[in-house]
């Protein structure tokens, strides 16, 4: 009889220890620390207000995950640390870390309810309505910065590939619906030197995209304008983009957002989507299903293929609708509407 493969079931046993040991050096600041300032057990642990045993235990697992080096009895960040873990860096993730550890760990104890019961968690992890979702994001300006912070980081990184996924060079003025940051605006901007854009988003979060975009070369072809995508005017374009949006959403509200995007695009427009792309036969990618489950979880959205998509998008009108794998945490598609 063949021995079956058995390290994957184990590996998934102690998955969420090495996420959670990730998150918890977040959350404390290690990484913020030990930038440019290697420090003994000691050292971090009088920092931390804590006994050096634990505090021993946990660097070292740090560095068995390869997110700290160890020379001695110094421990310092690896460059992948530095690069992406430390709040200050202009590559950070700890934005989304930070959701992933005070959100989404709490709310994925409840997977097995929302598969049985077919709704997110929100209510039942916070004892908020699932209509407040947003709202929590926006409820402090801390909560606010984390949020839009933790979109940036997987922005900063997919964006570029996103934006030369298809040639864009034709197009001359593209509007980033709910484009936080502005990252792919600026990504599109540095990439196409005949290209404008407007990042539109809610009042709130249009500062932080001004301020982003101020520190881009192209910084005077980007605008920034307040709006709800839902219910405002949209801002004359010829390209508009969704990244990251439609997997929010009902099936109602994405056909009500892509209609009214159809109707503003003047003809041969086009629509360009940042998101993880299922295969059409569902068999993966992996990351493309757990995030599946998070919107599930968290959202009233899911993940889709390229099939689904099109499907999607043939319903408000669009046609020609490609993908393209980025290799990047979102993939990209574009659609067309023709005449």
């Amino acid at each position: 009889m063949t021995t079956p493969e058995i390290q994957p079931v184990l590996d998934l046993i102690e998955a969420f220890r090495r996420s959670k040991t990730m998150f918890a050096a977040v959350k404390l600041g290690i990484f913020d620390h030990l930038h440019q300032n290697p420090s003994s057990t000691d050292q971090v642990a009088r920092r931390l207000g804590a006994p050096a045993d634990p505090c021993q235990r946990f660097l070292d697992a740090l560095v068995s995950l390869k997110l700290l080096n160890k020379e001695g009895d110094l421990y310092s960040n690896e460059a992948a640390s530095d690069h992406l873990l430390r709040r200050d860096s202009q590559h950070t993730m700890t934005g989304y870390i930070l959701y992933s550890n005070d959100v989404l760990y709490r709310m994925w104890e409840h997977l097995e309810d929302a598969i049985t019961e077919g709704s997110n968690r929100w209510e039942q992890t916070f004892g908020q309505p699932s209509a407040t979702l947003f709202d929590h994001f926006f409820s402090t300006d801390d909560k606010l910065k984390t949020f839009i912070q933790g979109m940036h980081g997987f922005g900063v990184i997919s964006s570029p590939a996103v934006v030369r996924a298809f040639d864009l060079s034709g197009f001359q003025h593209l509007a980033d619906l709910g484009g936080a940051t502005g990252h792919l605006a600026v990504a599109a901007c540095e990439q196409y030197p005949g290209l404008r854009a407007t990042v539109f988003d809610l009042p709130r979060v249009t500062p932080l995209a001004r301020e982003n975009a101020q520190q881009s070369a192209a910084r005077d072809r980007i605008a920034c304008v307040s709006g709800d995508f839902f219910s405002d005017p949209l801002p004359p374009a010829d390209l508009y983009a969704l990244g990251r949006i439609l997997h929010d959403w009902s099936e109602e509200k994405i056909d009500r957002l892509l209609a009214r995007i159809f109707e503003a695009l003047p003809a041969n427009g086009a629509l360009l989507i940042a998101e993880r792309l299922l295969d059409d036969d569902l068999g993966g990618p992996s990351a493309a299903h757990m995030q599946s489950l998070n919107m599930l979880i968290c959202t009233e959205g899911r993940e889709r293929s390229l099939q689904q998509y099109r499907q999607v998008l043939e319903r408000s009108g669009f046609r020609q609708a490609e993908g393209v794998r980025t290799g990047q945490p979102v993939d990209a598609i574009l659609a067309r509407k023709i005449g």
